[in-house]
């Protein structure tokens, strides 16, 4: 093999190496930024019922730490209560006729990047909101700036885009009399069931960043190196 051949396989390796290098990291890139949202749990619900939704997280603004999380009340939802946990303060503004209009946790201690974190509240779905879906702005606060997660998606725009998307409800159609807590059960027993919800989604969010990083870093690896020996066997060959 001439000097000149050997230049031009060299090329052709350094440039199919950062090729597949840019596009594995691509590919992991895409799966982290879809963690990085504020997810809401349930995502749907009957009208005229209560249902306890939790808003989780796992990141903060840029890796700053999470100070608070300021959540608007749609007009879709008759009553908010938020529930009290021990890691929040909780203040709220409320409207007129004495409802909550906005709700915020503020975190008694900042939260980090990678620490699972959720609030929530128990929002009576008012009856006329039947078959919509109801936008839940969110201000994530930080100890260095803050992240509105307040966009929706127009009607031709793939929700994957969308940089700060807001947490959305689907509501369906009014619940059967007796069935105001979503499942027909008992007011503890719904609590009960939302709070395990809760728990898992707690569970799933705190997992889901670490997990990812691991299965792409290890994909990362495993692809250079595999491109590294074919290589080294094609040039011995």
């Amino acid at each position: 093999m001439t000097p000149r051949t050997t230049a031009r396989s060299g090329a052709r390796t350094a440039r199919t190496l950062t090729g597949v290098t840019l596009g594995l990291a691509f590919a992991v890139a895409v799966p982290l930024a879809a963690s990085a949202h504020v997810h809401v749990t349930p995502e749907e619900a009957a009208a005229g019922t209560t249902t306890r939704l939790s808003f989780s997280f796992s990141h903060g603004c840029d890796d700053s730490p999470t100070t608070a999380v300021v959540i608007d009340i749609p007009d879709g939802v008759a009553t908010a209560t938020p529930v009290l946990d021990g890691a929040w303060t909780i203040s709220r503004e409320l409207r007129a006729d004495g409802t909550a209009a906005q709700v915020t946790f503020t975190a008694d201690e900042p939260v980090e990047t990678g620490v699972a974190a959720a609030v929530s509240l128990d929002a009576l779905i008012a009856e006329g909101a039947a078959d919509s879906t109801l936008v839940f702005p969110v201000t994530q606060e930080c100890v260095d700036g803050e992240t509105a997660w307040t966009e929706v998606a127009a009607d031709d725009q793939d929700p994957e885009e969308l940089e700060s998307p807001a947490p959305l409800l689907t509501v369906g159609a009014v619940a059967e009399t007796g069935d105001a807590h979503g499942h027909g059960g008992s007011a503890s027993e719904e609590s009960g069931e939302h709070e395990h919800a809760a728990a898992a989604e707690s569970t799933d969010a705190v997992t889901a960043d670490p997990v990812a990083r691991w299965l792409a870093a290890g994909g990362l690896a495993a692809g250079v190196a595999a491109l590294v020996v074919a290589l080294v066997r094609r040039r011995r060959a």
